[in-house]
């Protein structure tokens, strides 16, 4: 038997969805080569590192993930260590050659090359391939479905970004922006629906701006989620992530015309300060991301909005803060994800803005957004107390096997007593109490 179709990879994954899918893909690319994935990382032959570099503490937490897997390789010479994604190509001579890492690195476009670095791996050399493609969407690839819980699925729809946000590696790292042919999406998620998923999450840098041209047709995100809506009503679809200048009302009444596309729009904010957000080239104005907020309020009542807050951006004064502080109270997010300012190489920020924000403002800043949201978050829960929600069971809850966990159309997470359905299936929860994060009811 050929010794390369035994071999085990194990694949760990950083950062955000859109890394999931890709390992997915490296898993999907790889199992057609005869190797095969494994959720125990001393069972493995090769362990591939999926990375992000959108913030310095996931590179940081690689970099020590690393070191432990080289110390793993002093044990056992003959294992395999690989870096993929974000962080390939500008970390490579480091990992490489300075702190002789490992054994491959390949880049978010390169995962079809693989099978052949591994081979080039297992002939004595180390295996790079960073290129970027203008084309590469690894469209007619089906992933292989890691760790999942066997209702909710990712599908990748668009790679890249153009938008050039000052702060943001994405457009060095993931290349040019292009989308997904319209029919292999739609494939995909009929696929999973018949596999016995109930959600489908659509991942893209800025899902907004999909775009497919089908003969004289140009399909966009707008019209790509009502196919996917009709799939099966019994199908949820959610979407990541919609950039504030690029949602438009005609994708908001596509929302708001589907009752299985979920209310829930995770919409970026970052800063509540127009004069910051020119910093950051974002591209709207204060003014205008309260606009698209009343937008959404309007065309979808009762739909839930997230976003993503940095402080201590370069320049950020305390009235630059005291905006964001502001911004947050007037949209009255329901969660959000909140960092502080880290300079990230190769962008525009680390090329012409001056990281002049001393760290202990910026960690009293955080510290402040952070304490609001919860505020927010609490009240935002509290009004769903005694309401009804329909909640897709996604398997038990974490702290207690007699309860199961799910989510509502809003997103937010729901935990009540076990009954005798079963994950994937529909439940109508009545909220009888809550905590900032969590949901807590019976069924009804």
């Amino acid at each position: 038997m050929d010794q390369k179709k035994t071999k085990k990879i194990f694949i760990e994954t950083y950062g955000c969805q859109m890394n999931f899918s890709d390992s997915e893909i490296v898993a999907s690319v790889l199992s057609g080569h005869g190797y095969t994935t494994t959720e125990d990382i001393f069972l493995a032959d090769i362990i591939l590192v999926n990375t992000c570099s959108i913030r310095d503490n996931a590179e940081q937490r690689v970099k020590k993930r690393l070191q432990h897997f080289r110390s793993m390789k002093k044990k056992n010479p003959g294992l395999i260590i690989g870096l993929l994604g974000c962080m390939a190509d500008r970390l490579k001579t480091l990992f490489l050659e300075e702190e002789q890492l490992l054994d491959i690195i390949a880049g978010p476009d390169a995962y079809r090359d693989l099978p052949r670095l591994l081979e080039q791996v297992e002939s004595g050399q180390r295996g790079v391939n960073t290129l970027l493609s203008m084309e590469e969407t690894y469209a007619d690839i089906t992933p292989v479905r890691l760790a999942g819980n066997g209702v909710s699925a990712f599908i990748s729809i668009m790679r890249g970004c153009e938008n050039f946000c000052s702060y943001c590696v994405v457009p060095s790292t993931r290349g040019k922006e292009r989308s997904r042919e319209a029919d292999t999406i739609v494939q995909e998620t009929k696929m999973l629906f018949e596999q016995g998923y109930r959600e489908v999450t659509l991942l893209g840098q800025n899902v907004n701006s999909y775009k497919w041209d089908e003969g004289d047709q140009t399909i966009s995100f707008a019209s790509l989620l009502g196919r996917i809506a009709e799939v099966n009503p019994l199908l949820r679809i959610r979407f990541a992530t919609s950039h504030p200048k690029d949602i438009s009302d005609d994708l908001l009444k596509t929302i708001a015309a589907h009752p299985n596309i979920c209310k829930a729009i995770h919409l970026p904010v970052q800063s509540g300060s127009s004069r910051v957000l020119n910093l950051m080239n974002r591209k709207y104005t204060r003014e205008e991301y309260m606009e698209r907020v009343e937008s959404i309020r309007r065309i979808i009542p009762g739909c839930a909005i997230s976003t993503d807050i940095i402080t201590g951006f370069c320049g950020e004064t305390e009235e630059d803060h005291k905006e964001t502080i502001s911004l947050m109270k007037w949209a009255r997010f329901d969660y959000a994800f909140m960092f502080k300012y880290s300079e990230r190489p190769m962008t525009l920020a680390a090329k012409s803005l001056k990281d002049d924000i001393p760290d202990a403002v910026k960690e009293r800043r955080l510290t402040e957004v952070i304490d609001l949201q919860q505020t927010l978050s609490f009240k935002s829960n509290q009004q769903d107390l005694n309401r009804v929600f329909e909640v897709l069971i996604e398997g038990d809850s974490k702290r207690s096997g007699e309860h199961f966990m799910g989510r509502n159309s809003q997103n937010k997470v729901a935990v009540f007593p076990k009954t005798n359905a079963k994950p994937g299936e529909y439940l109508k929860v009545k909220i009888n109490s809550f905590t900032s994060a969590t949901l807590l009811g019976a069924v009804i």
